[in-house]
């Protein structure tokens, strides 16, 4: 398609471009990545801004603050609803009332019309300021919202934060609110700052490979597990993104495919986790335990990524970075704040010392007789004259304009005193003021303190750190299937009861079978599985426990006898592989497993047919004269006459022969 078009037209493919654009920007900007200055999606955003307004210190129905929100932007009610439950369950910036749902057990929340919610009081002391915050015009221009609320806290790192966008994700765990507060003090005092996450649910969680929040690191949670009696296990607590309900479906899931023994589940979760699960007699209690870290959600792997909008541009950040960043935005806004309640007070004591003049000195006298409004404040300039240089600014008109409208009730009822009081508090308080913005980062740490004696307590950590090592889910599997073989049809598995048993298998283990023309593969155990016609051995393969192979085998027909021993390892699933030299006509003679190359040496008879001047008709092969090799090693010769059959030499006679040497 040509890009050119005809004037005053777009070309389609600069259309679809543009579009494309246009719309991940918004997703990216609008949707799915928190801001980092205050940690808030736009949707969450415009609902606390919503809530501040209708805060009284009541209930509001959920559905009065949904279509509140939606006069600032039509997410539409499901979504914002959505959201505002999301929210609601993390209990930071929300009081609720009503059923929320349960993140335990999974249960969604009531109607919006049957629940309520206010803001918390941490969010009335952290998250609003109307003199701090940089407003907007909403998408009809009707009403102004905030650009981004003047938070002083990093509320994105304990609320956490999930979206996916046109070629981003974002995955922000939530942490503990006690440490982020120590980790601003320690970040304000340029010490090393070092957080990791905290989940509601609880767990323990394994954070050495945290990787600071950033994309590449993981986070390894388990479920609380107690012994209560022989048998008898009770999940206390679980890892993040589960819930009871799911936990046990795993369980389940597990027991059916033969990976987990267990009797059956009891799922008592309410207000807490609280799963019965009950093993069969003759369970190893250890084992099972880890056998449910290994094949259930009692052991869930999370991936962060922490990506933030700044500057209008997503930027993956750690989560120290982010920390930092809200302790500097802290200490930024606590500024802006004493610097305005420092004019607010200047003000304050400027027209309080001009209204004693004005009252003190009688200078409303001199406006008795004025006619015009030009000569009253005429008259007052000229009265003020002589106390202007008692005051730290120069007089405005407005100022004069204020005076005029003292009440002769206020003047009539001045108490001199009193307002030499007032003014010293407003001095000592702008004293005050200056002392801390000159102080101002021993002043935010103090003001950090604050914020944790008055809310810590309320914020324990529920998540355990440790280490545990990774669960081998070979080590644990339950071997209770036994594996079957038809070696004429060629076909192996735990389901086929009427053929040959080979030995007790786990439905995650592999099986690997050797035919007679010198092929071998490696499959997956199932119900019933192909492995190849004519097998001389089948038996279970274990890449971590190589065993050592004795073969012998006639190359084509006719040809060498040749002998080889080798070990198997990194194989590929269903790949056909050869062992020996892959002349047509190949037949094995011998092939024995054996677990070690000690145990493999042993010592095989290979009976020759007769022919002219052949004078011994047999050989006793020693398999210690040769080396282990790899598979695809072809052998050595042991001879080129023809063979009759391979036997095995008893036991007893073995060792006479080795004692010959």
């Amino acid at each position: 398609m040509s890009d050119t078009a005809p004037p005053g037209t777009t070309p389609l493919r600069g259309m679809y471009a543009d579009w494309f654009l246009d719309y991940a920007s918004y997703v990216i900007l609008e949707r799915a990545v928190p801001h980092i200055n205050d940690g808030l999606k736009p949707v969450q955003r415009r609902i606390l801004h919503s809530l501040k307004e209708k805060d009284d210190g009541r209930f509001n129905k959920v559905a009065n603050i949904i279509g509140h929100t939606m006069q600032y932007h039509p997410h539409g009610d499901a979504a914002i609803g959505d959201a505002m439950v999301n929210m609601g369950q993390k209990g930071f910036v929300m009081d609720t009332q009503g059923n929320w749902g349960n993140i335990l057990t999974g249960d969604n929340a009531a109607a919006p019309r049957y629940i309520e919610v206010r803001l918390s009081k941490l969010a009335n002391e952290v998250v609003f300021n109307p003199k701090t915050t940089q407003w907007a015009a909403s998408y009809d221009g009707r009403n102004k919202e905030p650009v981004t609320l003047p938070v002083k806290f990093p509320l994105l790192l304990v609320h956490g934060a999930e979206g996916i966008a046109v070629g981003l994700a974002c995955k922000m765990l939530p942490h503990n609110f006690n440490e982020i507060v120590d980790g601003c003090i320690a970040a304000l005092r340029k010490q090393p700052v070092e957080i990791f996450p905290d989940f509601p649910q609880g767990g323990i969680a394994d954070v050495s490979e945290y990787n600071d929040g950033l994309r590449g690191g993981r986070v390894r949670v388990r479920a609380r597990i107690e012994r209560e009696k022989a048998r008898h296990l009770i999940i206390r607590e679980i890892p993040y993104g589960t819930t009871a309900g799911s936990l046990c479906d795993s369980i389940l899931k597990a027991n059916e495919k033969g990976k987990v023994k267990v009797s059956r589940i009891e799922d008592c979760t309410a207000e807490h986790v609280e799963i019965h699960v009950y093993l069969p007699a003759g369970t190893d209690t250890d084992q099972a335990i880890q056998a449910l870290y290994a094949f259930s959600d009692c052991e869930v792997s999370i991936s962060p990524n922490a990506c933030v909008i700044e500057d209008q541009s997503p930027r993956f950040l750690g989560v120290s970075e982010i920390l930092k960043h809200g302790a500097r935005q802290t200490r930024e806004l606590l500024k802006l704040e004493l610097e305005i309640k420092l004019h607010e007070l200047e003000e304050k004591w400027h027209f309080s010392s001009l209204e004693k003049i004005f009252i003190e000195k009688r200078i409303y006298r001199r406006i008795e007789e004025c006619e015009t409004w030009e000569a009253v404040i005429e008259e007052i300039w000229i009265g003020l004259k002589p106390y202007l240089g008692m005051l730290r600014r120069e007089v405005t008109d407005d100022d004069i304009v204020r005076l005029t409208e003292i009440k002769i009730k206020r003047i009539s009822k001045y108490d001199s005193f009193k307002a030499d009081e007032y003014l010293r508090g407003l001095e000592d308080q702008i004293a005050e003021t200056r002392k801390n913005l000159k102080n101002l980062t021993k002043f935010t740490i103090k003001w950090f303190e604050g914020l944790k004696k008055k809310f810590g307590d309320q914020y324990p950590r529920r998540t355990e750190l440790n280490t545990f090592e990774r669960v081998d889910a070979k080590e644990v599997v339950i071997a209770n299937d036994t594996l079957y073989v038809n070696r004429k049809e060629g076909f192996a598995g735990y389901g086929m009861k009427r053929d040959e048993a080979v030995c007790k298998c786990s439905r995650m283990d592999d099986i690997i079978a050797f035919s007679k023309d010198g092929h071998f593969r490696v499959v997956k155990v199932d119900d019933k599985v192909f492995i190849g016609k004519d097998n001389l051995l089948v038996n279970l393969f274990r890449k971590e426990e190589p065993k050592v192979y004795n073969m012998i085998y006639v190359d084509g027909r006719g040809g060498n006898v040749m002998v080889k021993r080798f070990q198997v390892s990194g194989v590929t699933r269903e790949k056909l592989y050869d062992l020996t030299k892959g002349t047509p006509g190949t037949r094995v003679l011998w092939l024995s497993e054996h677990d070690n190359e000690e145990a493999a040496n042993e010592i095989v008879r290979i009976h020759l047919k007769p022919a002219l001047r052949l004078r011994n008709v047999q050989i006793d092969l020693k398999f210690a004269d040769y080396a282990v090799k790899g598979r695809g090693a072809k052998g050595n010769i042991v001879t080129k006459h023809l063979v009759d059959r391979v036997s095995r030499i008893p036991k007893a006679e073995q060792e006479e022969i080795a004692a010959k040497g």
